[in-house]
């Protein structure tokens, strides 16, 4: 694993500003992206107790993409958004799967009655497979990773098999749920991949303000289209709910995100992409200590397994800098994968 750059660099953040990178500075900018995106599963349990599933998470991309926009507005002026139709349309799809599928299935199993709902902890778990499923991907189209990274894949699939085999006890996993975060960590997974082979926007935050928008569309559409609004009173949702909407939309969208990119710019990738095996630990760790989600023996075998698997992924893939499969290395939205230059 390598450690923070040696010597101090220049990147940019959304104002458009030069910011020099030391080391403090680096590793503080990860802790972020440790606590505050290993956080969000949390936040996501704590919103949908009384706000409809899919309407909260359009709120909180839809806020967010307005908060970027008019920062990158404000700070780089009128063409700071300006795109062409290609990139405006890369950017969508992208959106389309990472947001409104990935996020949008994690959203609707963390959704639900005591039973049925996901632990936060357990999502979390299920959606560290997405390296995993992107190296499946790359196979399938052609690249061939090396061995141990298909060792890592193979193992972190025992760990999902062991995360999710049903035990019959009162803690037992919920399937459904279980196999609904999968299917969102294979729609993020296509969306990370494509995102490094489509023509998207060079500016990583314009990238991110059209997915955002994007994903904000759709899960409102689905979210009116499974008829969440009716009868829906904004004056029943808890105080509890609006707080971790806002902390959502301020911690995990914003400010997480933009540490990331600044990260992908100033430190080096292998070093980065830890956040895919630390966000787990976090979000397993907070759910059990501030929601008091079970944490059996059948939790944290699956969840070592997994983490290991993605572990190795990690640090036999791309050990350099900086990844080099997309022509702009411009990340996409909020959470990445080691494999896509990009959570």
């Amino acid at each position: 694993m390598a450690s923070t750059p040696s010597r101090p660099s220049r990147a940019a953040d959304p104002s458009g500003r030069a910011v020099t990178a030391t080391p403090t500075l680096v590793w503080t900018a990860l802790l972020l992206v440790y606590l505050l995106w290993g956080s969000t599963y949390l936040g996501i349990r704590i919103a949908v107790e009384t706000m409809p599933p899919l309407a909260s998470a359009a709120a909180r991309f839809a806020a967010a993409a307005l908060v970027l926009a008019l920062v990158l507005r404000i700070r780089r002026g009128a063409g700071a958004l300006r795109v062409d139709r290609r990139q405006l349309a890369s950017a969508g799809l992208v959106g389309l799967l990472l947001l409104a599928g990935g996020n949008g299935l994690v959203v609707l199993a963390e959704s639900g009655p005591p039973g049925v709902a996901l632990p936060s902890g357990i999502a979390a778990l299920l959606v560290a497979t997405v390296p995993l499923l992107v190296v499946l991907l790359r196979s399938a189209t052609g690249d061939r990773p090396r061995i141990w990274t298909f060792a890592g894949v193979s193992l972190g699939f025992v760990g999902l098999v062991l995360l999710v085999l049903p035990s019959g006890g009162a803690d037992a996993v919920p399937l459904g749920g279980a196999l609904t975060v999968v299917a969102g960590a294979a729609s993020w997974s296509i969306g990370s991949f494509l995102s490094g082979r489509l023509r998207m926007p060079a500016d990583p935050f314009v990238a991110t303000v059209y997915e955002m928008a994007a994903g904000a569309v759709a899960l409102i559409v689905l979210s009116v289209g499974r008829g969440e609004l009716r009868g829906f009173d904004p004056a029943e949702v808890s105080g509890r709910s609006w707080l971790a909407l806002g902390y959502l939309m301020v911690a995990g969208s914003l400010v997480a995100f933009t540490a990331y990119v600044w990260l992908l710019h100033n430190a080096p990738l292998s070093l980065v992409s830890t956040y895919a095996y630390v966000n787990p630990a976090v979000a397993v760790a907070l759910g059990a200590v501030l929601a008091a989600e079970p944490v059996t023996a059948q939790v944290l075998l699956g969840g070592a397994v997994i983490v290991a698997g993605v572990a190795l992924v990690v640090s036999t893939e791309r050990p350099g800098r900086r990844a080099t499969n997309r022509p702009d290395a411009a990340p996409s939205a909020a959470g990445a994968t080691p494999e896509t230059s990009r959570r």
